[in-house]
């Protein structure tokens, strides 16, 4: 039993790195002299996200640098072991950037908490990559996120339109790039387990009030008529050509 764990382990790890290196490769995603500032949220997909692109800078071509940045929401209550990150990232020589911001709730309720928070945390990210010289700005949303964000696009505002794997900023010299835009989240929660990723002590309390909520379970559901369905979903964003804007 136990060498059919090591094994099932191993197929896990190659099918991320796999995975990996073809989201890179694909949508061109590092290039020489990228200086890149990672997004690490503490979540299991930042961490598997710097680990991955860690192993990818020692390899000489492209030639590229990562920084990273967690953000902690003072108005948000959930909390992140900043002394576990700081260890994490040190293991791969990269230096983390810790940052404390906030918002103010819109009165009008026309501006969920999720759009607030999302919205300041980028600004945040944007200030810092500008400051550090950084030209791109990798985030770990994977394939389950890409579908959940384009079904709820789709539903909800009436476009098909997916969270890309590369997005261009037309008012900054930035790109937000998804190497793990490729990646099943079942696959990373694997990787997780196998490595031993420290969780959060407390996970956002909105993140089941929001309509990303109610899509996931819809995915579920439909998985279970039709397992390949995310696949589906996906291989119609790349036939249209709608993964990079």
């Amino acid at each position: 039993m136990a060498a059919a764990g090591q094994h099932d382990a191993k197929k896990t790890e190659q099918r991320v790195l796999r995975r990996f290196h073809k989201a890179l490769s694909t949508f061109r995603l590092i290039e020489d002299g990228d200086k890149v500032l990672v997004g690490l949220s503490g979540g299991k997909d930042s961490l598997c996200l710097l680990e991955l692109l860690a192993g990818r800078m020692k390899i000489q071509r492209p030639a590229f640098s990562v920084e990273a940045i967690h953000i902690r929401m003072a108005n948000i209550s959930y909390e992140t072991d900043t002394a576990y990150l700081r260890d994490f990232a040190s293991k791969f020589g990269i230096p983390l950037h810790i940052v404390d911001t906030g918002f103010e709730p819109d009165p009008s309720g026309k501006k969920p908490v999720c759009f607030l928070c999302s919205w300041h945390r980028r600004k945040q990210m944007f200030n810092l990559a500008q400051e550090l010289g950084c030209n791109k700005i990798a985030l770990g949303h994977h394939l389950d996120d890409v579908v959940e964000t384009t079904l709820m696009n789709l539903f909800f505002q009436g476009r098909f339109a997916p969270m890309p794997a590369k997005l261009s900023m037309r008012k900054m010299p930035l790109a937000i790039i998804r190497p793990l835009c490729m990646e099943t989240e079942s696959d990373l929660n694997r990787m997780a387990e196998m490595r031993q990723y420290e969780k959060q002590v407390k996970l956002c309390p909105y993140e089941h009030d929001s309509h990303r909520a109610t899509v996931k379970q819809m995915v579920a559901d439909l998985e279970r008529i039709y397992p390949d369905a995310k696949h589906s979903v996906w291989n119609a964003l790349m036939a249209d050509g709608k993964m990079i804007e």
